[in-house]
């Protein structure tokens, strides 16, 4: 008898299965404190993807906005193979990118360089007009682009006032005026992962190499730079990605006949209902 009382305490104080489960998510050890992040991946990223991919093998029917039927294809990829209007998107997505990536890091790390090297107040004017834009919609901010750029706009005014120009210069609706956009809507995206990386530093370096006789210029070259280079990575890969696969700046600013890949697979799925060739192209 009181061996079985002690087996039904035990079997009373031991923890269920729910509890099992919790205390293992908790634990910080091995990869349970990842399973509800891989939960949220999967259902949100992992199967669509996958159905995605499913409807670039199928030759489907549609009708009234339903699949009515769906064979198995390859015809599309193949198409997407071949046929020169894909690739030539893919390049100027492509070039679009690495042409928003540079001009990003061209103009975002001289104002990280100014964050590390500036005192407390010129800091925070740097974080908060690099924080403020990111707090405003961007369609409002490329809307703003479509005064600024617009034909009897603020620059073809200032210009025409000027005297420099007899008649508004064509901005809007061209690759100048995309890539425009383009920077001004990423330039933050840049300049935050550059501050982070160079302002947890020790900015004894800095004062090291001055010490030993390296001018302002040689300091930048030497130490900073190669400290540097994990923000300027970091920076460049998310300012591509989002460039490469934007729609909404492209749309606007190119007039509605600027030809990226984003565009491309808009227009596929929601005018043409080509769901396959959209699938394919994404």
């Amino acid at each position: 008898r009181l061996m079985a009382g002690a087996d039904l305490a035990s079997a009373a104080t031991r923890p269920g299965l729910g509890e099992q489960v919790l205390d293992k998510l908790l634990s910080g050890r091995g990869i349970w404190p990842a399973v509800p992040a891989i939960v949220v991946l999967t259902v949100v990223a992992v199967i669509p993807f996958v159905i995605l991919l499913s409807l670039g093998f199928s030759d489907i029917e549609i009708s009234r906005g339903d699949i009515v039927s769906q064979t198995f294809s390859l015809d599309y990829f193949t198409a997407a193979l071949t046929d020169s209007l894909y690739w030539t998107t893919f390049s100027r997505s492509f070039t679009l990118a690495i042409n928003t990536t540079l001009l990003c890091l061209f103009f975002g790390y001289p104002v990280a360089y100014l964050f590390l090297v500036g005192g407390l107040w010129t800091k925070r004017l740097i974080l908060v007009l690099s924080i403020a834009p990111l707090l405003t919609s961007g369609i409002v901010r490329i809307y703003a682009w479509l005064v600024i750029l617009g034909g009897r706009g603020v620059v073809n005014s200032a210009l025409m006032d000027l005297g420099l120009i007899d008649q508004p210069l064509r901005i809007m609706n061209t690759h100048w005026a995309v890539l425009i956009g383009m920077v001004q809507i990423h330039l933050p995206v840049m300049i935050l992962p550059l501050i982070a990386v160079m302002s947890r530093h020790d900015s004894s370096l800095i004062e090291a190499a001055e010490n030993l006789g390296a001018s302002r210029l040689g300091t930048l070259g030497t130490v900073i730079l190669p400290l540097s280079v994990p923000g300027i990575g970091t920076g460049s890969a998310l300012v591509f990605t989002l460039s490469y696969t934007t729609f909404v700046v492209p749309q606007l600013l190119g007039g509605g006949n600027y030809l990226n890949a984003a565009t491309m697979i808009y227009e596929q799925v929601v005018f043409s209902l080509e769901w396959s060739k959209g699938s394919v192209t994404s």
